[in-house]
């Protein structure tokens, strides 16, 4: 792809909530100084109402008015939310989280967990991204087009529809195989095919289908049950990781705590034509409001849009920008600057300012 001429970006920043409003702008810290050093177009930020704070203040937990707005950006950054804290009424809704990706139809959460030099992972070695495709599956807020998947037709009876569709899961696997390309070239499929044959065996057919147009990559295929046990015992054998949206949302915080914890767990939610940037954890209201909050996987998630917005734009000051943040945060943490969860002393503004720092000292 030729490179194209750099533009200035325009990014939402909502804060969510909990650790949030302390995680988040510590992540536009490091981004903007990452920006600056690869010497790339400085980066727009668009703050927006979301969360707890937008109920207060406008009375939705996702105003109308943040919608819009986010219909205009290249792509955001996504605090966490604690939507079971909201008032009944709000808590009826769909989270933020989950109508976003419904909304912008963003089918691909990519998910890597990597463990850091000094950190003590419970998987040493670990280095695997998990692709989950986003969308429908066994998620019932996502699988239909109005209304949700789940429901009761009588007080004792409750269903739940599991919704697999051929486009759905061709995008999803062509995804894992490009990523799988940039990387190792292998790619694995967890599926339940022995029992759930149409529908988890109609995502690993069509896998396997697509995976004819990748013969360079070598492609195999697990049981959900098992996959869980081969992490635990070996996740440095594994590269790309594709499957449906809820064994996606679980094998994911797995693999996150395997290697280290999941506040080092980055996370993006992309379509085609737009990204959300979003931690894999959650708003850890028990912390809120101590700068003690870890907030390496929301910068992680930060680049991983900057490579996004990169690779999508021809930018490639954005992939080197994206490339210096995962360097500085490595070195960051090999040098014992590291927050409470990771047996450190840093404040969450003392680790994003000494990730900034070494970011800007490598110019």
């Amino acid at each position: 792809m030729p490179t194209a001429e750099p533009r200035t970006h325009r990014l939402g920043v909502l804060l969510g909530d909990g650790i949030g409003p302390e995680i988040v702008p510590a992540a536009v810290e490091v981004l903007d100084a990452a920006v600056a050093t690869a010497g790339a177009k400085p980066l727009d930020w668009v703050p927006l109402p979301v969360g707890a704070a937008a109920i207060e203040s406008h009375g939705s937990a996702l105003p109308p008015a943040s919608l819009e707005a986010l219909e205009e950006l290249d792509g955001w950054l996504l605090g966490p939310h604690d939507s079971a804290a909201y008032p009944a009424e709000h808590r009826a809704q769909l989270n933020p989280s989950g109508f976003l990706r419904k909304h912008f139809e963003l089918f691909a959460n990519i998910r890597p967990a990597k463990a850091f030099e000094g950190v003590q992972a419970i998987t040493p070695g670990i280095d695997l991204v998990i692709v989950r495709e986003n969308t429908e599956g066994f998620y019932a807020d996502r699988s239909t087009y109005r209304g949700t998947g789940e429901y009761m037709p009588t007080a004792d009876v409750a269903i739940a529809m599991g919704i697999f569709t051929r486009p759905a899961i061709e995008r999803i696997a062509r995804e894992a195989f490009e990523l799988a390309r940039t990387r190792r070239r292998h790619l694995t499929v967890v599926h339940k095919a022995n029992v759930l044959r149409m529908t988890t065996g109609f995502f690993l057919d069509i896998c396997r289908e697509v995976g004819a147009e990748y013969p360079d990559v070598e492609l195999d295929d697990f049981h959900i049950d098992a996959m869980t046990a081969h992490l635990v015992r070996r996740a440095a054998a594994f590269d790309v990781i594709v499957t449906e949206n809820m064994f996606g949302d679980i094998l994911s915080d797995l693999t996150g705590e395997l290697a280290g914890s999941l506040g080092i767990a980055g996370s993006l939610n992309a379509s085609h034509t737009r990204a959300m940037a979003q931690a894999a954890h959650g708003s850890a209201p028990d912390i809120a409001g101590q700068n003690v909050a870890n907030p390496i996987a929301v910068i992680r998630s930060g680049a991983m849009l900057l490579s996004w917005l990169g690779t999508r734009h021809a930018d490639p000051a954005l992939q080197q920008a994206a490339t210096l943040v995962e360097a500085a945060l490595a070195t960051t943490v090999e040098s014992g600057t590291r927050t409470p969860d990771l047996r450190g002393t840093a404040t969450t503004s003392d680790f994003a300012a000494a990730v900034a720092a070494t970011i800007t000292a490598g110019r």
